[in-house]
């Protein structure tokens, strides 16, 4: 045997030998665990690639809209829990308006309605979202600003003006 192909099997043996110990020592099961959101994130960012490269038509912006904005979105319930779940459900209709206003932007063919229907799907979604968050505890968050800033101006208003 020649010398190359016998180093070559040499490096594809110990190759798969480091595949199988890693397999048995849990290493591939913890990246499927926690990174498995990244097969749904990477696609939606190569198509965007693809297209500001000029590789794909407009249409492609809807599916890379929406698997980007679903990407993030299972990749933060996969790292802080799935019980977020129950608050950024809006995000679903926020990933079909975004996937649909890149779309209507781009190409010019497109009806001006799909452009309206975008926007009014994406003001849905985040109102949806506002919603659900106020039932948190981010109304907290809320007054403490708002006490914040009522102090600011009470303590900032030492000229005198006429409203």
């Amino acid at each position: 045997m020649n010398s190359g192909k016998e180093r070559m099997i040499g490096v594809g043996i110990v190759a798969v030998g480091l595949i199988i110990l890693l397999g048995k020592l849990g290493m591939f099961s913890f990246l499927g665990r926690n990174l498995w959101p990244l097969l749904i994130l990477i696609p939606g960012i190569v198509l965007h690639a693809m297209y500001m490269m000029r590789k794909v038509s407009p249409f492609m912006l809807l599916p890379a809209g929406i698997l980007s904005v679903y990407g993030f979105l299972f990749f933060l319930c996969n790292t802080w829990g799935w019980h977020l779940m129950g608050y950024l459900w809006p995000l679903f209709l926020l990933g079909v308006a975004i996937g649909l206003w890149e779309y209507a932007i781009n190409d010019i063919s497109l009806s001006r309605n799909v452009y309206t229907g975008s926007v009014l799907l994406g003001l849905i979604s985040v109102l949806l979202l506002i919603i659900t968050l106020l039932s948190t505890g981010i109304m907290y968050i809320i007054a403490v600003l708002l006490i914040g800033a009522g102090i600011w101006l009470v303590i900032n208003n030492r000229s005198k003006r006429n409203w």
